[in-house]
């Protein structure tokens, strides 16, 4: 294959961190990333160059794009942290993935641009049965879901909580959750969202925008006594809850979808209820999970894609050069299925 010596990408227009909180949601593009042309980059050893066939949006590369992860931007280089595409080019020790479709990390240039580079330790080779919708969505949500559920079903809890529960990855866990018959209670925004979730494997599902939200989830705490609860919301609901939930439970968060800081109702809780609160972050579970086990995780994830136990659902279809017109209002509906972007 003929590899051009220029690509367009939407590239980051500032270094570092912002020091803001504001969340995910933005309103325009325009502060943030510039469509430009710019030269495809070289593979260095240990990395391979990569075509984009489809990248995903996720919460985080809101995060990152706004200076608000937890790596810094670095401007001039495309943003993007994950998509699938096929290897056209190597340095040495990633020849054997050359010809390949992998779903992979930008690890060293983002994946929002027609070329990418990435470490060969980022990529998955792609079975032939998973679509490039599910490819491109394979890494970040399918192996944190693993991650969560492992983590929420220690100790041989029963029973856990999720927030944000309409969102691509709290539909993946619910089905791990099915598979095994773990109850999971979920609480959404919207009551559209109820039955849907239900169907994906959710034991309850509750809105916690309704009126008896807080009855109905004191019942089911008391019932089901979960000690988990996976949360990316971050808001004082979720303290709410956690303040309910029995002792030795963990309010574990992996993101931050409300700008707003909760308040704890009860610090005594942390002493004499043995509570905690902690946060997790794929990053570190993949730097500090044996490599193994990290490939049968990876296994595990296109056999579920595969067989038809978890589908990506996507919203909108977008490409790199008309995101500025389109991506702000499409991540509006992210709630209903996955915002991909293809060059």
């Amino acid at each position: 294959m003929s590899i051009p010596t220029k690509m367009h990408g939407l590239v980051l227009k500032d270094d570092g961190f912002s020091g803001t909180s504001e969340g995910p949601a933005i309103t325009s593009l325009e502060p943030y990333l510039d469509y430009v042309e710019l030269d495809v980059p070289e593979p260095q050893d240990g990395q391979v160059l990569i075509r984009t066939i489809m990248a995903s949006v996720n919460p985080s590369d809101m995060h990152f794009i706004k200076g608000e992860y937890g790596v810094p931007r670095r401007k001039g280089v495309p943003a993007g942290f994950e998509a699938v595409g096929e290897v056209v080019k190597a340095g040495k020790g990633g020849e054997g993935l050359v010809g390949k479709r992998v779903g992979f990390f930008g690890s060293a240039s983002g994946a929002w641009a027609d070329y990418a580079i990435s470490e060969v330790s980022m990529c998955v080779p792609v079975i032939d049965q998973v679509r490039d919708e599910d490819a491109a969505a394979l890494l970040v949500n399918p192996l944190t879901a693993i991650a969560m559920y492992e983590l929420a079903k220690e100790n041989g809890n029963a029973c856990f909580i999720m927030t944000a529960a309409a969102s691509q990855l709290c539909k993946l866990i619910a089905g791990l959750a099915k598979e095994e018959g773990t109850k999971v209670i979920s609480i959404v925004r919207r009551d559209e969202h109820v039955e849907r979730l239900k169907d994906y494997g959710s034991t309850h599902v509750l809105n916690c925008k309704a009126d008896d939200f807080e009855s109905q989830m004191q019942a089911l705490i008391k019932e089901h006594k979960p000690r988990v609860m996976l949360d990316a919301v971050a808001d004082q609901t979720s303290s709410d809850i956690f303040t309910a939930m029995p002792s030795h439970s963990r309010w574990v968060v992996y993101g931050k979808l409300s700008p707003d800081n909760p308040a704890i109702a009860n610090m005594g809780q942390f002493i004499f209820m043995d509570k905690n609160i902690e946060g997790s972050w794929l990053t570190k579970w993949m730097k500090e999970t044996a490599p193994d086990k990290l490939m049968q995780a990876g296994m595990k994830v296109q056999q579920m894609y595969a067989s038809g136990s978890w589908q990506t659902d996507v919203a909108e279809v977008i490409s790199l050069k008309d995101a500025h017109a389109k991506l702000p209002e499409a991540l509006g509906k992210m709630n209903t299925g996955k915002v991909m972007l293809v060059p």
